[in-house]
């Protein structure tokens, strides 16, 4: 199971947002290609990044920054937050981003997303947001009508590298993992599932993991990281173990 540490980029900072609020934002560092270096000198070889401006401008906010980590970091880099066409798909694999993860365009241009994945295989990860089990899109500032596991079935024969599940009522929040209903859509649906939203600490790591045979790829973690709540290198050696 891989332990992706979390950049979120708002402004060029790095930050983390409680719920997805941008007015609730913590900053923790200004270079966030540095970040990743600390990330990448305790073991990680995966990095998870998120262009919160572009989330919610719909387009890239924070390119400057996403060229350094990618420029700096040894490993691979997936990539989220407003990538919506795909000039902006073609722009971010040019720039050396490995993996890229859609949203609101998964929900509202399905078609377009399956095209991207076919197009560049292996490379698409679809995020399925989720408040209350339905889907949130827009930077989260939007809750549709359609039930989370309804979205993720609109890919199972697309391609798609993975499903991206975050429950928001407990990103930033260090609430500890939705396992259930992380667990329920992995085994609902044929794409491997990576978890993401208020991981506290070790024993989210240890609880996934064992579940690594039910489709959970991996898992997303951010704030606990920053706030020393969890070794990031002994989180890597617990999914190793997986």
């Amino acid at each position: 199971m891989i332990v992706f540490p979390a950049i979120d980029l708002k402004g060029g900072e790095v930050v983390r947002l409680a719920e997805g609020d941008m007015d609730r934002a913590t900053i923790y560092g200004d270079d966030p290609a540095a970040q990743a270096m600390i990330f990448a000198e305790a073991g990680a070889e995966h990095l998870h990044v998120v262009d919160l401006d572009g989330s919610f401008a719909g387009e890239g906010r924070n390119r400057e920054a996403v060229s350094a980590i990618v420029e700096r970091f040894p490993g691979y880099v997936q990539l989220g937050g407003g990538i919506r066409d795909a000039k902006a798909v073609e722009d971010w694999f040019n720039l050396g981003v490995a993996r890229i993860v859609m949203g609101s365009a998964a929900l509202k241009n399905s078609e377009f997303v399956k095209d991207m994945a076919r197009e560049w295989e292996g490379g698409i990860v679809v995020a399925v947001d989720a408040k209350d089990g339905m889907v949130a899109t827009e930077g989260w500032a939007e809750v549709s009508d359609v039930p989370v596991v309804d979205l993720a079935r609109r890919f199972e024969d697309a391609g798609v590298a993975s499903l991206l599940f975050t429950d928001i009522g407990r990103d930033g929040l260090l609430k500890g993992v939705n396992i259930d209903a992380t667990v329920d859509l992995a085994q609902r649906v044929d794409i491997p599932v990576i978890a993401s939203g208020g991981v506290k600490g070790l024993d989210d790591i240890h609880v996934l993991a064992m579940h690594a045979h039910n489709g959970i790829e991996g898992v997303i973690t951010g704030r606990a990281l920053y706030e020393g709540k969890l070794d990031l290198a002994a989180a890597i050696a617990m999914g190793t173990r997986a």
